[in-house]
C-alpha cells in the first residue's frame, strides 16, 4: 500500500510517499522532474523493502513556505529526521544523483549505499556547450514564454536519446509539461555549496555508477571523475544509451539497482 503525506521541513513542504517494508531506499530525481520520474520501478522495488520517493523542494507538489536559503541536502536530512530514519540507501538520477552524492560525503553515517544514474555534481562548472543550450531555455522563461522554454528543454541535446524511444520519449514529455518552469523564470534560494569535485575522493560508501555511453560531455567527464576517483565505486555502463537511463532502458536499469541494493 502506498502511503501518501506531506513533511514539512525548514522554510518548505514536502509531498512525499512510501510503499513497501524493510530496509529504506530514499529516491531523488533529476531536473524539471518529480516524484513520478520513478513510476514502474518504485513499486517493484518495494517488494523487498521501503521505498520512499519525494518531490524536491519548488518540484512537483513541494513548495517553498518562505525565501529562506536552502540546500536540497539539508532538505533531505530533515525529511529523514522527520521520518526517525537513521540510515539508508540512496538512488538518484542526474540532480537527483548530485544531491545523493553530497549527502552522502555530508552525512557518510546515514547512507548505507548509493546508487546513482548519470549524475551531476554540486557545484559543477558546466562547459560552454552546456552554457550555450541553457541559455535560451532561461531566456524564454523569463520573457514570460514558458511553453517555448519547456520545448526548447524537450528538443536539449541531453534527451536525444530518449526522445528517440517512444516510451521513453511519452514518459520524458509528460514530465516537461507538468514542470513549472519556476527554476528557470525565477530561480530559487539555493545557498552556494563548495564544488564537490574536490573531495569526490572521499566518498564512503559502496556505490554503483550508471552511464549512457551516449550522455553528454559533461556528463560523461563528471562519471569518469568519480570512477576515478571515488574509492569503492562499481560503474556499469550502458551502450548506446543516454542520460535517463530508468527510461531508456528500465529492464536493465531495475535488474542492476535490485542487485545492487540486495547484495550483502
Amino acid at each position: 500500500m502506498i502511503n501518501q503525506r506531506q513533511v514539512h521541513v525548514p522554510g518548505a513542504c514536502l509531498q512525499v510517499e512510501t510503499q513497501g517494508d524493510g530496509e529504506v531506499v530514499v529516491l531523488l530525481h533529476g531536473f524539471a522532474g518529480d516524484r513520478r520520474s520513478w513510476d514502474g520501478f518504485w513499486s517493484d522495488l518495494a517488494q523487498e523493502r521501503r521505498v520512499i520517493r519525494y518531490d524536491l523542494r519548488g518540484f512537483g507538489e513541494s513548495v517553498d513556505l518562505d525565501q529562506r536559503p536552502f540546500r536540497h541536502t539539508g532538505d533531505l536530512a530533515a525529511l529523514l529526521d522527520a521520518l526517525r530514519i537513521e540510515r539508508c540507501a540512496l538512488v538518484g538520477v542526474s540532480m537527483g544523483g548530485a544531491i545523493a552524492l553530497n549527502f552522502a560525503l555530508e552525512h557518510p553515517e546515514r547512507v548505507r549505499r548509493l546508487a546513482l544514474v548519470s549524475p551531476g555534481l554540486v557545484a559543477w562548472e558546466w562547459s560552454d556547450d552546456w552554457r550555450s543550450a541553457w541559455r535560451p531555455i532561461v531566456d524564454a522563461a523569463r520573457s514570460g514564454n514558458l511553453a517555448a522554454a519547456r520545448e526548447l528543454w524537450w528538443r536539449h541535446p541531453l534527451f536525444d536519446t530518449t526522445r528517440a524511444d517512444p516510451r521513453a520519449a511519452a514518459k520524458l514529455r509528460e514530465s516537461i509539461d507538468a514542470y513549472s518552469g519556476s527554476h528557470w523564470a525565477q530561480g530559487d534560494n539555493e545557498a552556494p555549496a563548495m564544488p564537490d569535485v574536490d573531495r569526490v575522493s572521499l566518498l564512503a560508501p559502496e556505490t554503483l555508477l550508471l552511464t549512457g555511453s551516449a550522455d553528454l560531455p559533461d556528463f560523461r567527464l563528471i562519471a569518469d571523475l568519480i570512477e576515478a576517483v571515488a574509492p569503492n565505486v562499481r560503474r556499469i555502463e550502458y551502450d548506446g544509451a543516454g542520460h535517463m537511463l530508468h527510461l531508456e532502458r528500465p529492464q536493465a536499469f531495475a535488474a542492476d539497482m535490485r542487485a545492487f541494493l540486495t547484495t550483502s
